[in-house]
């Protein structure tokens, strides 16, 4: 770690209590964040100032047994509203004045689930979320509840509370396992839960796979060819979908970037992996869209070399044959697939750069769209740049990973609502006889 010089820190147009805001999937939501009396509680401002990254407007119900773990005055900071604590004559956790569009039960302790199962409400959040309940059975907002405990809490009593809330249609979030504990998952995951059940996308329920990162061949045993492209932009579009309340899954290149655990993804780890998943997913559900971010290789060795093949030799030339496009593939198997394609190019004017999108939209045959970007555009900062081009208007210019996911994911949401996204499951049986072996 670097010596300090003491010196004060950079000025900021930032308040006190300002936070850096992430995305705006909560923006103009009422969240009303219900605390209850386990360590976790500690954890409540980190939560509520993660809803309000989102845009949410967070307001804190805490009871007694909360308040021993968490003071009203962290609460009040984290969510710059006063902290209900008690029933009052205003009747603040009836909500009537200012409705909340979700609940949050975070943490939501043994003794907590199992009154709110059975209807006792008697104190600030019981009855806060005895109310919540009612207002849910009515479509008019969303309960989540995170159970968070020692394990042997965990009882044939719990489990039948748990089976009970979600019946009624609650959301039960799975907790973070760990030395025999229920603990508070992550503050994005929470975040992300509340995200998808305020959502009202187009998307939401929509299945879209997603493909991003290398897709590596390999020379022998030990080497390969790949590229320089990590996958960072196909978990933005995954996460981006998520949120919205899609039911994405990630196909993702092997590389040295992960994607965030609370994303649904998957690694692939050679090109003929990439194809073979491809093709055996989208045949085995029902996908109404896939976007397809990953950089997939263009050539692999005519030969795999058997072993570690010594230097020079053999390795002093490759005979290279071109890779089957995967694309064309899934078009050919599987027509009613909307699918979002990426065109990459250098040395291409920008002009040039949107005749080669237009030319791949064509391909598609009138059911997708086209990402082209060139590295020759950038950011002010250096961020990529692309246009989305679609049969419909002029291509949408988008700056940035978030951005160009944003993009895509309006795009999705404008055909679902129109009625162009067909799931995909059963309509292409010789898709599956077509699959190549791995190898």
């Amino acid at each position: 770690m670097p010596e300090w010089d003491l010196s004060p820190p950079p000025a900021s147009q930032m308040g006190d209590h300002d936070v850096v805001p992430v995305g705006t999937h909560l923006a103009g939501k009422r969240v009303a964040l219900l605390v209850t009396g386990g360590i976790a509680a500690i954890k409540a401002p980190l939560v509520a100032r993660a809803l309000r990254r989102q845009g949410a407007e967070v307001v804190a119900f805490a009871s007694a047994e909360g308040l021993r773990y968490v003071t009203q005055e962290a609460l009040e900071w984290a969510t710059v509203r006063p902290v209900v604590t008690r029933l009052t004559p205003a009747a603040e956790h009836l909500s009537d004045a200012e409705p909340f569009d979700a609940y949050l039960v975070a943490p939501a302790t043994y003794n907590t689930l199992n009154k709110i199962a059975w209807g006792i409400a008697d104190g600030v959040v019981t009855s806060a979320a005895a109310s919540a309940l009612g207002r849910m059975e009515r479509g008019e907002t969303a309960l989540l509840v995170v159970p968070t405990m020692h394990g042997s809490l965990h009882n044939a009593v719990l489990t039948e509370s748990l089976a009970r809330l979600a019946g009624f249609g609650v959301r039960v979030v799975p907790p973070r396992e760990a030395y025999g504990k229920h603990n508070i998952p992550a503050e994005e995951e929470l975040v992300a839960e509340v995200c998808r059940a305020v959502s009202r996308s187009p998307l939401r329920g929509v299945r879209v796979l997603v493909t991003g990162g290398p897709t590596p061949v390999p020379v022998d045993s030990v080497r390969r060819i790949t590229n320089r492209f990590r996958g960072r932009l196909g978990a933005e579009i995954t996460e981006e979908l998520h949120l919205r309340g899609a039911e994405p899954l990630l196909l993702h290149g092997d590389g040295a970037y992960q994607p965030p655990e609370r994303l649904p993804f998957r690694v692939v780890r050679t090109f003929d992996e990439y194809r073979d998943e491809v093709l055996r997913e989208l045949a085995s559900a029902p996908y109404a869209a896939a976007v397809f971010s990953a950089a997939v290789a263009d050539y692999r060795p005519r030969e795999l070399l058997p072993g570690k093949t010594p230097s020079g030799g053999a390795l002093s030339r490759l005979d290279l044959v071109p890779t089957e496009k995967v694309v064309d593939l899934v078009r050919e198997g599987f027509p009613d697939l909307w699918m979002v394609t990426f065109k990459y190019q250098e040395d291409v004017s920008h002009e040039d750069l949107l005749a080669v999108g237009r030319r791949r939209l064509e391909r598609l045959g009138g059911r997708g769209a086209v990402v082209a970007n060139r590295g020759e555009e950038t950011g002010p900062d250096g961020e990529q740049v692309a246009w989305l081009v679609t049969g419909e208007g002029e291509p949408v210019h988008a700056v940035g990973k978030p951005a160009i996911a944003a993009a895509i994911a309006d795009h999705l949401e404008t055909v679902a609502a129109a009625g162009q996204l067909s799931p995909t499951a059963g309509r292409a049986a010789s898709s599956r006889e077509r699959v190549p072996a791995s190898g």
